[in-house]
């Protein structure tokens, strides 16, 4: 169903949904990582964490509080709208946007879920390419003047960006270390 729905929701709006398959393989990828209960959760929400992109869900501007709403009114688990409401450090743009309050109604997942799902997609560039962590932040600083929200919130959420794709990667090379091929 994640896959369906963000395909229906962002097929055909730029490279959004090259970004989105992309972010949806990496987490796939390094779900090995993370408890087995949460793999699926770190899937899903990787498929739908742009969603509040879709014209059809734009409301606030601020996407990932967007697609939270409309999961929420879907029906969808708790644990995927609060994976989508909070991933890569959204915080940051809630406080600049004026939302803490509407974000902070949303419970996000345990922080290892967060951690995989930022490295997902602070890891993937806008067309799906891999990039590295610093490279995608000095990409989306590009992209936005800095007067934009989204400009200031990734300047402030840097440093907690940068950090959980470092935890996920200390993660995986753990998991490699006990697997060697």
């Amino acid at each position: 169903m994640p896959r369906d729905l963000a395909c229906r929701l962002l097929r055909g709006q730029g490279d959004r949904w090259d970004h989105t398959q992309k972010v949806a393989s990496r987490a796939n990828s390094v779900a090995i990582a993370i408890p087995e209960r949460y793999r699926q959760l770190l899937v899903d929400s990787a498929w739908l964490h742009d969603i509040g992109y879709s014209l059809h869900l734009a409301r606030t501007g601020f996407h990932a509080l967007d697609g939270a709403r409309y999961l929420i009114a879907i029906e969808a688990p708790l644990d995927l709208v609060g994976a989508v409401a909070h991933h890569s450090c959204a915080l940051y743009e809630a406080e600049e946007r004026g939302l803490t309050a509407e974000l902070e109604t949303f419970r996000a997942p345990p922080q290892v879920v967060m951690d995989a799902l930022a490295y997902a997609d602070m890891t993937t560039g806008p067309t799906g390419r891999d990039v590295s962590v610093e490279d995608r932040l000095t990409e989306i600083l590009n992209r936005y003047d800095s007067d934009n929200p989204v400009h200031r919130a990734i300047t402030n959420a840097r440093i907690d960006l940068v950090n959980a794709v470092r935890r996920t990667e200390v993660l995986l090379q753990a998991v490699e270390s006990s697997h060697p091929i």
